[in-house]
């Protein structure tokens, strides 16, 4: 049996070696058609770029046959001019500095059109690290390229349509500030013996505001004057102002008593706003008559903050009308009247709430009624511009913290005498 296991040994051994070299052999032919059919294409070149082996998938892209391309073309043949011109200004001086670039984008003369494709290439070194070959691997790179290309048009995209959506906004702007110009007075007519100021300020330049002021003749030597709040913003509260002003004005003309005149505001807004979407609004309306050096005011407020007068030596007081109620609420409301003259060097002030209630400080407290009253007192009583001019820095100083449309009207006597009335002559 030992002779028998002896005589086979020999057979077993050339059975085993012709296995092996079967199975390197069919190594060998996997690896060559990995090589030849894979998704990416190869090349080998001369450090001269001649090229010395490329791959089937490659020739594919190129349209060209391997006899066309061994040894008869260097890799920058196979570029577009473009990517020739990179790959000698950029990508063969990094190649010979690092011996290795990876991931560079370039363009292929892919079958007479454009390819673009990603390279990387990588220097081979013999053992005594002399420069070989040069082995590159190419990938298609069409549909990166594409969603680059959708993205960049996505981009431009985005930006035009910025571009137009803020076109639009000042369009929007420009329109939003000639309708809440039409919703004021142009400019305050002149009243002999009388002088005036106004302001209005616009917490968002994109949202119409809802205060209102004017200042209208009545005849008969008598000057009727109002000031309020709608409350809300947007075109639905400019829709109840315009409504509210012509309202005051047409009402004023037919019976100037101020509650009357603030009794048929009430009505309107009342029977036209209490089902589904209510209305309402805060006002002073009053009456100016000249009597000799000074004016008589007869006001009533409904709602409204108390007027304020700034006095020609120097004192500030408020105008009480406590309990008035919201116009537009109720059928039958109660508005509160008052009287006063108006002296020479004194001045009226009518403010809305967006004035004493600005957030200031660190604490973001009110600016309140009481900071506005020694804030007049503080200025000197030299006439409504003056008070009017000295409010406006005092509300840009308020910054974010005045978040609510303030609308201002002032009023007074200047402290020398009126036009109509002569100035006395001092005897000498």
């Amino acid at each position: 049996m030992c002779r028998t296991d002896q005589a086979h040994e020999p057979s077993e051994e050339r059975e085993g070696d012709a296995a092996d070299a079967a199975f390197t052999s069919l190594l060998e032919d996997s690896a060559e058609e990995l090589y030849d059919q894979a998704p990416c294409g190869y090349l080998s070149t001369l450090m001269d770029g001649t090229i010395a082996k490329i791959n089937k998938t490659l020739l594919d892209w190129l349209g060209l046959e391997r006899s066309q391309v061994l040894g008869r073309k260097r890799f920058t043949d196979l570029l577009t001019v473009g990517g020739k011109l990179y790959h000698e200004t950029h990508f063969a001086p990094l190649l010979q500095m690092r011996g290795e670039v990876s991931g560079i984008a370039l363009d292929l003369k892919a079958d007479k059109q454009r390819m673009p494709v990603l390279v990387t290439s990588k220097v081979k070194v013999s053992e005594d690290g002399e420069p070989l070959l040069i082995r590159t691997s190419i990938f298609d790179a069409r549909d990166r390229r594409a969603y680059e290309a959708e993205l960049l048009r996505g981009r431009q995209a985005a930006e035009e349509a910025r571009r137009q959506a803020e076109a639009d906004r000042e369009r929007l702007q420009e329109a939003l500030a000639v309708l809440q110009q039409n919703l004021l007075p142009s400019e305050l007519p002149a009243i002999p013996g009388l002088e005036t100021g106004s302001y209005y300020h616009t917490a968002s330049p994109v949202q119409l505001g809802g205060d209102f002021y004017d200042l209208f003749p009545l005849g008969s030597d008598r000057w009727a004057f109002f000031l309020g709040d709608v409350c809300g913003k947007g075109p639905r509260a400019a829709a109840v102002t315009s409504l509210t002003r012509y309202t005051l004005r047409a009402a004023a003309l037919h019976d100037p008593d101020p509650v009357t005149v603030l009794t048929t505001l009430n009505t309107v807004l009342h029977e036209r706003y209490t089902s589904g979407d209510p209305r309402y609004c805060t006002a002073i309306f009053g009456l100016l008559e000249p009597d000799n050096d000074h004016f008589n005011v007869h006001l009533a407020s409904g709602g409204h903050p108390s007027a304020l007068i700034q006095r020609a030596d120097g004192t500030a007081e408020y105008l009480p009308t406590p309990g008035g109620m919201l116009i537009g609420i109720l059928p039958h409301p109660e508005f509160r009247t008052t009287r006063t003259q108006l002296l020479p060097g004194d001045t009226l002030l009518l403010y809305t709430d967006g004035l004493t209630e600005a957030r200031i400080g660190p604490e973001r407290e009110l600016y309140g009624d009481d900071a506005l009253r020694a804030f007049a007192a503080g200025q000197p009583p030299v006439g409504p511009q003056a008070l009017i001019t000295a409010l406006t820095a005092l509300i840009a100083g308020f910054g974010d913290g005045l978040d609510d449309d303030t609308a201002l009207l002032a009023l007074g006597v200047p402290a020398a005498f009126p036009a109509s009335v002569p100035a006395p002559v001092s005897e000498t």
